[in-house]
């Protein structure tokens, strides 16, 4: 494991103690004045949001391997700031992001406003509007990394949240704590439209509350002009997530996923590019559930030239699932993929600087903005 020199070659040192934070977790400890962590649920979750060299990543805690991380951060001050120790050394210091206002607020129906959406890095309200999918009950169909249902079992949100309720805490989250965009995503219902109905209601409700920029996040649906409706309802960007690129991985650990095929896929990202335009339509893959890095590049590669924003993150395995005991890649193989990635997303004019909302714009479940733009000293979605 390397260990930081600072203040030489900065930017790399950034990017290797990103990558290496994201794979190796963080032993934290008590940290009552930071904003709580998240354990089950849809992603990203056991983790928790932390600054570093002012750029906000979301790093594993609740992992087996965050357990045993050679990163510890010390006691947290009344500011949210840390010292973070590789083994007994003290490298730097990490700050955590407060506890939003909103979490203190409850619906008129008495729902506490953190059940119905959650704070992602520092400026990201998110949500599940559906907190059941037609593929997380069957072991034959359900993906294998998937803890939606886990956070509902255990009573920290409800099953399904309403347009209003969506739109009086997007309210409260831009008024109260400056959310500055909002992230939608949904459980697969059982119906042709693969949820994109909900979303488009929630998406309006928001718009309309608080004309934030908005990402809807969704399996592509059977009918194309669901992108349109979606877009006319105040959508900016569009996800539509892979997980996966090689054929024999997706069916291998999401096989209910891998019945819609990469063609079908391929076509719903070339119709969206066409609504929402050029890097406003994103993917997630998620490295280390069995892609080489060839493979991810080429998939890239292909994504890219339809217009799509591949965000490629680390994979971490969630207590509840089938894959809790999975390794996560290593430090070494993010930056094999992130690199290069990060040229070709530069080269490209697609930087995560220039999508309007979501995962690629808030970037803290990757490391990957800090590899675009590098002509600049530093990347911050602080």
């Amino acid at each position: 494991m390397q260990t930081l020199d600072f203040p030489s070659a900065l930017s790399s040192k950034k990017q290797w103690l990103l990558a290496e934070l994201q794979s190796a977790g963080l032993r934290i400890g008590d940290a009552p004045s930071t904003a709580p962590s998240r354990s089950g649920g849809a992603g990203p979750t056991d983790h928790k949001a932390v600054t570093v060299l002012g750029t906000t990543i979301m790093v594993p805690i609740h992992t087996r391997g965050a357990a045993s991380s050679p990163f510890l951060v010390g006691p947290v001050n009344a500011a949210g700031v840390a010292s973070l120790y590789q083994g007994d050394e003290q490298i730097l210091s990490v700050q955590f992001p407060p506890e939003p206002k909103f979490y203190g607020m409850t619906t008129a129906d008495g729902v506490p406003y953190w059940k119905i959406a959650q704070l992602h890095s520092q400026r990201v309200l998110a949500t599940t509007l559906l907190q059941t999918c037609i593929r997380y009950g069957n072991s034959s169909t359900r993906c294998q990394f998937c803890a939606i249902g886990e956070s509902l079992k255990a009573g920290r949100t409800i099953k399904e949240k309403s347009p209003a309720q969506l739109a009086e805490v997007a309210a409260a989250a831009k008024r109260l704590d400056g959310i500055d965009n909002v992230v939608m995503t949904t459980g697969t219902p059982p119906t042709s439209d693969r949820g994109a109905a909900v979303l488009a209601a929630a998406a309006y409700a928001i718009k309309l509350a608080t004309n934030l920029p908005i990402q809807a996040q969704c399996e592509p649906p059977d009918d194309f002009h669901w992108f349109v409706k979606l877009r006319a309802n105040g959508v900016d960007s569009l996800g539509m997530h892979l997980e996966a690129w090689d054929e024999t991985v997706r069916h291998k650990i999401m096989p209910g996923k891998a019945e819609v095929p990469m063609s079908y896929y391929m076509e719903a990202f070339s119709a969206a590019v066409k609504v929402f335009g050029r890097g406003q339509v994103s993917t997630y893959l998620l490295a280390g559930l069995g892609d080489t890095v060839d493979g991810l590049l080429e998939g890239c590669r292909q994504l890219i030239s339809l217009g799509v924003y591949p965000f490629v993150v680390p994979f971490v395995p969630v207590t509840g699932t089938p894959l809790a005991g999975h390794a996560p890649p290593t430090a070494e193989f993010m930056k094999a993929v992130l690199s290069p990635l990060g040229a070709m997303l530069t080269e490209a004019g697609m930087t995560s600087d220039t999508v309007k909302a979501g995962c690629a714009k808030c970037g803290a479940c990757s490391s990957l903005s800090s590899f675009e733009n590098p002509t600049q000293t530093t990347c911050s979605n602080a």
